[in-house]
Parts: C-alpha cells; structure tokens; sequence
C-alpha cells in the first residue's frame, strides 16, 4: 500500500487553509511507525528495515508548500485589488466620518484578514514564515503606495521664471508711449480692475487639490493600520521560535519597515504638492497674479489674508488631526514662496521703491501670522518662524539703499566667479539661477535691482550687466 499522501487531499486542500486534514495525516504515520515497531519488536532489527521500505507522507514539506501556495493567492488578491485601484480610485471619501479613500479600507480589510486566517492555520507557525508572509504584504502596500504618490509635484505648478530685464517705469519714453497709445492706459486699467475684483475672492480650494488631501488622509489611515498589523504579527502566542534580536527594546523591530519609510516619503511629497497647487493654481489670480500690481499702497496683502483663511479652514474639516500639521507647514512654505516670487520675479507688471519695504515688511507679517493661528495646536510656532528667518532676509533686500545693492551684487558676483573687484561700473556675468532664494545669492539680488524703480539700479544693470529693457 503507498503510503504518499494522496493527489485528492492535496487537490481538496488546494487553496484552502484545511491543514487539519494534514495534522491528523501526520498522527496517522506516528500510530503506523509505531504499530511496526511493536509488532516487529521481537525481530533482530525491530522493523527498521521495514520502516525504512514505507515512504513517508513527508508532511512538514506538504504543509510549507501549500501554506506557500495560500501565502501566494493572498497575495495574488491583494494585487488584483491595487490593479482595479488604479482604474477605478477617484480619492473621494468613504464618507463625513472615514475621510479616505475606499480601495485603501479594501486592502487594509485583506491584510487583516490575511494576518487572522493565517495564524488560524493549525500548523506550528515560525518566525521565518512570518518574515516570507510579511515581506509579501509589505510589496503589495508599496505598490498601493507608489500609486497614492503619482500625484505629480510642486514643479507642476510652479510658474516660469520671467527673463530678467530692466525696469523702465518711469522712464521719459515709457511715459510718452502711454500717453500716445491707449493699450497702455488701458493695461493700468486692467490691473486696477483686477484688484477691485480680489477684494472679495471667494474660496478656492479646487476638487483636485480636495482629492490630494484625501490622499493625504489615506496615507495616515495606512499607517496606523500598518502597525496595529505590526502588533498582531510580534505578539502572537502562535509562533513557535522568536529572533532573539527582535526582541531587544532598544531598537523596535517593525515587519514593514521599507512600508514605513514609502509612506513617510509620500506623505511629504503629497503635502507639498498639494500646497504648492492650493497656492500657486487655486489661489494664484489672488496672490501671485495680483498682488502688488500697480503699486504696493494700491493693492496690498489682504485679499491674500482672506481667501486663504477661508481654504485652511476647508483644510481642517477635510484633513485628520494627524494629517494638519504636515499639511499647513507645506502651505506656508509655498506662501512664503509665493511672496517672493511676486517680489523677485512679478516683472513686467511690478515695480517697487524703496519706501515700500515697510508696507511689504507689514504684509509679510500678516501672512505670518496665518500660519500662527492655523497651526496653533498642530504646528509648532518655531516651525513657522524658521520658514519665515529664510524669506525675511530676502525681504530685507528691498529696504536696501540702491548703491548698498549693486556693492553687494558686484561683491559676490566676483567672488564666485573668481574675478577680481575693481569697483562698480565693471561688467559682470549673469549670476546662474541657484533654485532658491537668499539674500547673499547674487541671482536674488540681481532680481532686486531689476525690480527697483530708480535710474541709478536701470544704469547700473545696462551698462554692468547688459539687460534689455522691460517691453511696453
């Protein structure tokens, strides 16, 4: 009689957990074992030869093939899940109360699931299994995750950089050529009319920045379920061996830590992206388009101030509590942002004097100020300050004397390009763009003078650094 285990068992077992059936096999083959030795007992080799004549039914190799086997079409499934996501995911909200997305519930559901029925199987379960289960789990969460993240970026929103020209506001042929052609009356116009209209913006907070934020909430929602899963896997009782290293305090052990760190990047990327579209698409009529445009005393800060008032509170009834404070802290950096590229690249519809660094100082602080209020409770005040001590000195720039400016630009200009100072007047290259703005970068301080509304700074940037003239 074979005594290998029948193709039928395997066949019924298939799939499914009914490794009962396996154990009562395995006892099976120890009562028979047994059986042999009593009955042989008498005999000179009590059995053994023919023990060693019966094949065994190789149980323990049975039972990790087909544990491999369900291991694999739970897998299987959670893959079919993130596939149909990223079809079918719209990033609404299951509902007021569960603010993520529905095929993230679906995955975290089968995850669970997976982790209950797997320490349900009546077999010994060993660290090792553990390690192949949970690795496999963590690849199809990275993926899921990979796909939350494919939101685009900041660079997505962020406006082109006008060429740097000179300012010719005042100049006496800029005056004729308004006076001779009404386009140009009609251009002031335009601006004035444009800022009567954002004297009362209404909130701008579109669908798709709306979406972002339920996909931050999904990511905060992955991350608890993640590590009440990390609890059940490290505190069964189940599990036969435990690695001694694991155990140690000192340096906690998570089953997905590669998971952890994905989600913890994608949570940065989807907050600043969705800051930079609130701020640079939602709200850019408002701010980057109008601030400013005509004149700093005509068209200040507080249109600003107020729509998005009203879009971080639509962002703290749509964010979780945890999801807030990472959210805002991107929003005011992309603010801030924003303030210095109406200062530093606004041309051709903005020109500033030096008087107008107290207005534009008293406006900056009203926007600080925001981010205070918003973020009391959620965000540290010194979060807010440390973002706001980067974009002070840069505003510090436009309540600099003209003369002080070109010294400094023609200072640093020859220093990082190795050339010797022999006073002002000399030519100097154009500064590279350095991709951020510093009051000792000498692109920022370029970016100054061209928007500084006097002939000594136009002077200056013609003869020293040869830039055209802004076009009327």
């Amino acid at each position: 009689m074979s005594m290998t285990l029948p193709v039928c068992l395997i066949e019924s077992i298939n799939l499914q957990p009914e490794f009962g059936v396996i154990e009562r096999a395995s006892k099976l083959e120890k009562v028979m074992v047994q059986m042999v030795v009593e009955d042989f007992e008498e005999c000179v080799n009590g059995g053994k030869v023919i023990i060693k004549e019966m094949i065994p039914y190789e149980v323990d190799t049975v039972t990790l093939r087909l544990l491999g086997l369900w291991i694999n079409e739970r897998l299987n499934k959670g893959r079919k899940l993130v596939h149909n996501a990223k079809k079918t995911e719209t990033w609404s909200p299951i509902s007021k109360s569960d603010r993520y997305a529905y095929s993230a519930a679906e995955l975290m559901n089968l995850t669970k699931e997976t982790v209950n029925e797997f320490f349900q199987i009546p077999v010994g379960i060993t660290e090792d299994l553990i390690l192949d289960l949970a690795e496999g789990l963590e690849q199809v969460i990275q993926e899921y995750v990979t796909f939350l993240a494919s939101c685009g970026s900041k660079q997505n929103y962020l406006p082109t950089l006008p060429p740097l020209t000179r300012c010719n506001k005042d100049s006496m042929l800029s005056r004729l050529w308004k006076r001779a052609s009404p386009c140009g009356v009609r251009d002031e116009e335009m601006h004035q009319t444009m800022a009567m209209q954002c004297q009362n913006p209404s909130p701008s907070t579109s669908l798709g920045t709306q979406c972002l934020y339920i996909r931050l909430n999904t990511l905060n929602y992955l991350i608890s379920h993640i590590h009440a899963l990390d609890k059940t896997l490290a505190l069964s009782p189940r599990v036969l061996t435990r690695n001694r290293n694991q155990q140690q305090y000192a340096t906690p052990f998570s089953y997905f830590e590669r998971a952890n760190g994905s989600i913890q990047a994608a949570c940065d990327h989807v907050s600043e992206t969705a800051a930079y579209r609130l701020i640079f698409l939602d709200t850019n009529l408002v701010f980057y388009e109008s601030l400013y445009i005509g004149g700093v005393a005509s068209s200040r800060i507080r249109p600003v101030i107020r729509i998005l008032k009203q879009n971080l509170m639509l962002l703290t009834n749509i964010l979780t509590n945890q999801t807030q404070a990472l959210a805002i802290k991107e929003i005011t950096k992309a603010s801030f942002e924003a303030f210095l590229m109406v200062l530093l690249a606004g041309v051709p519809s903005r020109n500033f004097n030096r008087s107008d660094y107290e207005m534009i100082e008293e406006d900056f602080q009203s926007l600080k100020r925001i981010f205070y209020t918003f973020g009391e409770g959620s965000l540290s005040k010194n979060v807010v300050q440390q973002e706001a001590e980067k974009a002070k000195g840069v505003i510090s720039l436009m309540g600099q004397t003209t003369e002080q400016l070109i010294e400094d630009f023609s200072i640093v200009t020859c220093d990082t390009n190795g050339i010797g100072f022999t006073g002002i007047g000399q030519k100097l290259p154009m500064p590279p763009k350095t991709g951020s703005w510093n009051r000792s970068d000498p692109n920022t301080i370029l970016r100054v003078l061209c928007h500084r509304n006097d002939r000594m700074a136009n002077h200056f940037l013609k003869k020293s650094v040869q830039l055209t003239k802004r076009s009327l």
